[in-house]
């Protein structure tokens, strides 16, 4: 690995930097610089004329390696190399990379957390990618209201894992965040630059709504700290705002008193206007309305009726392997069935665990109408709970899917069309399964800040639609699936189903444009200009082009 001057508390590696020449006249750059510039970059056309030096230039020779590491993503369907892999170590460090960027004709900078992005969104061609895991070595913190309130909160980097951050406060302080991803290998700058949801979403809202302040470097490479009542539309903006418009190098996230343990429950259906309507009801209740008790977590999926382990019910685990038994089902149930799971939170001073809480459990699932004979529950650890996919991600890793190809396609659907959706998309284009989980589970608008950047569709009840394919071997390529769901798409277009996609993949402002809409976009389009006016800042979204710095380093 290559050093930087002394003023660098990080590191980077070079990727297509790698002659000589190219090298001499890096660090040069580098010296003629600032004393706050962290690098500066050589453009690659410059070197592409002249050959490649002998071999033994073994220092970049050995980085190449680090830059293609950076180059795919969780997708690994799109490639783009980087010319620099940038590992910082403080918001300082992004600053200077940014502005360095700001100073060099072309050159983009892209953030990079655990590279679960699955369209590229994450690289930047050419560009110097951020590798913002280094960013998880500053301590996490407990931070306490001064304002008497004693309100708690977690002062992470934006670089952590939300599975260090719920171990770190759970484990030290017996505090936890309430609103989470499924997944909790995630950053927690790459979550909030998209939204962060899960089944809590519909009570907690999701995680983009649970930001008390952040520390954002923005495309003019200042460090800014943002709050809803501090810097108000930089925060808002940054919230869901694809990296857009700033990289969050601090988040603070209110905190409460961890659960030690949880009522997880999954129940069945042959009908999806059954579903629907249950779980629509189910995320409607409020705490106090007549008495009414109201679930912590309420997800849901649809799967194939068989005991298909990729497709069927054993397709998405649960405690104690759950047997299934298709002859409950009602006569005439059709190829897909659902499933229904929600979860209750033990009262972090109920020492109770099981009969208390499975009773409560069963008095508030007994209005439900699902298949009889087909419910399951399961008392397990809060902790436990939110990594459940973990145990889906090591047998991932174990048959090898985890590192094939994943066309995910994410969307939110209005409630209004999710019953033709499912009747279009769900039973009739994907009748057969995807060969992984099909997530389908409703969500509360009045839960989402409509200062965020992120798109919803109208109307207070949407739903969560996550097609999370594995291409597996003997299934079909990646190439059919992709164009799958490009038909998914002008389904819901020709039938003009209120959706709007999530993890968003777009090429060209028109499609950008009809993604947010007409006011949206124009507020977007400010914001960009108002924080990043270079579009230096998150190439991989290719939502914007380049603009040319005034002044270039020579």
């Amino acid at each position: 690995m290559l050093c930087l001057p002394h003023n660098l508390h990080g590191g980077f590696e070079l990727g297509d930097i790698s002659s000589r020449r190219e090298k001499a006249t890096f660090f040069r750059l580098v010296q003629a610089s600032s004393k706050k510039m962290m690098l500066a970059y050589m453009d690659r056309a410059a070197a592409a004329t002249e050959p490649e030096d002998a071999a033994g230039d073994s220092p970049a020779a050995s980085t190449v390696a680090a830059g293609c590491a950076t180059a795919t993503d969780f997708g690994g369907m799109v490639t783009a190399i980087p010319a620099a892999v940038v590992r910082p170590a403080s918001s300082d460090d992004v600053a200077n990379a940014i502005r360095a960027a700001a100073l060099t004709a072309g050159l983009t900078v892209a953030a990079r957390g655990n590279g679960h992005s699955v369209s590229g969104q994450a690289m930047a061609d050419g560009g110097l990618v951020l590798d913002m895991r280094a960013l998880r070595r500053p301590q996490m913190q407990l931070v306490v209201s001064p304002d008497g309130s004693g309100a708690r909160f977690a002062d992470v980097p934006g670089g952590a894992l939300w599975e260090d951050v719920l171990h770190f406060f759970v484990k030290n302080y017996g505090l936890a965040p309430a609103s989470w991803t499924d997944y909790l290998r995630l950053t927690v700058g790459g979550t909030l630059s998209n939204a962060g949801v899960s089944g809590q979403s519909f009570r907690y809202g999701p995680q983009v709504s649970n930001v008390a302040e952040l520390e954002v470097v923005t495309g003019d490479g200042e460090c800014r700290v943002c709050s809803p009542s501090s810097h108000p539309d930089l925060f808002f903006a940054v919230l869901g705002g694809l990296g857009q418009f700033g990289v969050i190098t601090r988040a603070r996230i209110p905190l409460r008193r961890a659960p030690r343990w949880v009522r997880w429950a999954r129940v069945v259906y042959a009908s999806f206007a059954e579903y629907a309507a249950d779980a629509e009801w189910l995320v409607t209740r409020r705490d106090g309305d007549g008495g009414e008790e109201v679930f912590d977590y309420v997800e849901g999926f649809a799967f194939v009726n068989s005991d298909d382990p990729v497709n069927g019910w054993p397709s998405v685990p649960f405690p104690g392997g759950a047997r299934f038994d298709p002859s409950l089902l009602p006569a005439g149930a059709g190829p897909i069935l659902y499933c229904l799971e929600v979860a209750l939170y033990q009262d972090p001073d109920d020492e109770d665990k099981g009969g208390v809480m499975g009773k409560r459990v069963s008095r508030m699932m007994a209005p439900l109408k699902y298949v009889s004979g087909l419910e399951f529950a399961a008392d397990v650890g809060y902790v436990d709970f939110l990594s459940r996919v973990n145990r889906v991600e090591e047998e991932a890793r174990r048959n090898g899917s985890w590192d094939a190809p994943h066309p995910w396609l994410n969307l939110f659907v209005s409630s209004r069309d999710i019953a033709g959706f499912e009747r279009a998309v769900i039973r009739g284009m994907l009748a057969d399964g995807i060969d992984g989980p099909m997530l389908i589970y409703p969500m509360l608008k009045s839960k989402w800040d409509p200062n965020t950047s992120v798109a919803l569709p109208d109307g207070e009840i949407f739903y969560l639609v996550a097609l999370l394919r594995f291409c597996r071997g003997g299934g079909p390529a990646v190439d059919e699936l992709v164009a799958q769901n490009g038909a998914i798409l002008r389904a819901c277009r020709a039938n003009g189903y209120d959706h709007k996609a999530y993890f968003p993949s777009y090429r060209g402002e028109a499609e950008w444009a009809r993604h947010f809409g007409a006011a949206r976009w124009r507020r977007f389009v400010e914001r960009k200009a108002r924080y990043d006016p270079l579009a230096i800042l998150a190439p991989g979204q290719k939502i914007f082009p380049r603009a040319q710095a005034s002044s270039v380093v020579v």
